[in-house]
């Protein structure tokens, strides 16, 4: 059956404009073949490019039926999968069982990254030509490529690919038993830091192997002022270089943080100045695009405190309203903005040819985050019982509604 939905707003080629759209279902949930959503938006579907399903290994924490129903649920209708994973991506064999899982129970498209080394251990590269053709790039996310020369060799293999390296940048030699930023919360609470120094100091590394390599190169979740200034001056420079940050990242900063689990993640929430330099990379085009990092983990694993909580947030279901909230609705950046950073910015980069699909949003919906409510399995979220506007109403992908709150 047909199904038009009437009188939205729909972002094409940059711009909003007030027109119908009309799809065909092989089957729809609905009686009426017009609905008036008038006052609504239709944006593409969100892209996002750093999700970790949890499949296969540790299910108990998330499945791809349950990740996937998080992001229908957030607008995304496609997300790029970490490599941490038992057993881990690093040749065609494991990454099979991984695809045979999305195929049984993706309900929007899912890509894979594959492993840069064998176990994400940093000694042996992976089978990056075996995996080649079914990953969107390769990672080694959770653990950053500790070696020069193994990340040298990785960029070559890559760059024969023509595939990206989306790196974690964690020098482990700076990390020193820290688990939340190094800085005035981690002093005046008698935490241990993480220092700046061990984001940005590998990021400088990789633009100089980038430099020699020619290599793809994409840097996960930045977090801190320094790592925004050595992107920008790289850019200038016309290395290839993108990079990401996420939604807790532009909105918190270490002057939030609470003794509870669901403010730790990695990297860590950094100091007010760190947050607004990701906010001037956001709008002078340093940063490319946002990604989640949407990482869950068990109750238990998340109820330990600061200290001993496991590192992740989730966030495919409160991405957009927590940015349309803080950065849209305070005239930080434009809808439009957002929406391109969130869908356009990541499909181009990681050249995600899958069906777009939309998402439907009521931009004027305003509520209290509730986890209780979510699809994932994770509960953790820094952004628990904010108020914010915009709801996610409806998902299509794939000629199929994958989610419907209308």
């Amino acid at each position: 059956m047909e199904l038009t939905l009437k009188g939205g707003y729909v972002y094409t080629n940059g711009h909003f404009e007030m027109k119908d759209v009309t799809v065909s279902f092989s089957d729809s949930p609905f009686f009426d073949s017009v609905i008036d959503i008038s006052g609504k938006y239709i944006f593409p579907g969100f892209a996002d490019v750093h999700v970790h399903l949890r499949e296969p290994g540790f299910s108990y924490k998330e499945t791809v039926a349950s990740g996937t129903a998080a992001g229908a649920a957030g607008g995304y209708t496609a997300l790029c999968t970490m490599p941490n994973l038992n057993p881990t991506p690093d040749s065609a064999e494991h990454l099979k069982d991984q695809l045979d899982i999305i195929e049984r129970d993706a309900s929007i498209a899912v890509i894979p990254f594959g492993t840069i080394t064998v176990g994400e251990k940093g000694e042996v590269l992976s089978d990056m030509d075996g995996m080649a053709p079914d990953v969107c790039g390769f990672s080694d996310d959770g653990r950053g490529v500790q070696d020069p020369e193994m990340m040298i060799a990785a960029m070559e293999k890559a760059a024969s690919l023509n595939k990206i390296i989306s790196a974690h940048c964690e020098d482990n030699s700076l990390l020193r038993g820290g688990y939340i930023h190094e800085g005035e919360y981690a002093k005046a609470h008698g935490h241990r830091g993480i220092c700046s120094e061990s984001e940005w100091g590998p990021i400088a590394r990789d633009i100089e192997l980038v430099k020699r390599t020619g290599c793809a190169y994409h840097v996960c979740h930045i977090s801190t002022k320094e790592s925004v200034d050595i992107i920008r001056r790289a850019k200038a420079e016309g290395v290839n270089i993108t990079c990401e940050t996420g939604p807790h990242y532009l909105t918190l900063c270490d002057g939030d943080l609470q003794e509870h689990g669901r403010f730790k993640m990695n990297p860590p929430l950094r100091s007010a100045s760190d947050r607004d330099a990701l906010i001037e990379g956001l709008i002078d085009g340093t940063i490319d695009m946002i990604a989640t990092d949407h990482a869950p983990h068990s109750d238990e694993e998340k109820g330990r405190g600061l200290e001993k909580s496991a590192m992740g947030v989730v966030g495919l279901e409160t991405a957009f309203p927590v940015l349309y909230t803080k950065l849209v609705k305070t005239g930080v950046i434009k809808l439009e903005e957002l929406v391109y950073l969130m869908s356009e910015a990541p499909r181009t980069r990681f050249d995600i040819d899958t069906d777009v699909g939309f998402t439907v949003f009521d931009l004027d919906a305003c509520y209290k985050i509730d986890p209780n409510e979510f699809k994932t399995k994770g509960r953790a979220t820094p952004f628990e019982d904010m108020t914010v506007y915009s709801k996610c109403l409806m998902t299509v992908y794939d000629g199929k509604i994958v989610y419907n709150a209308l």
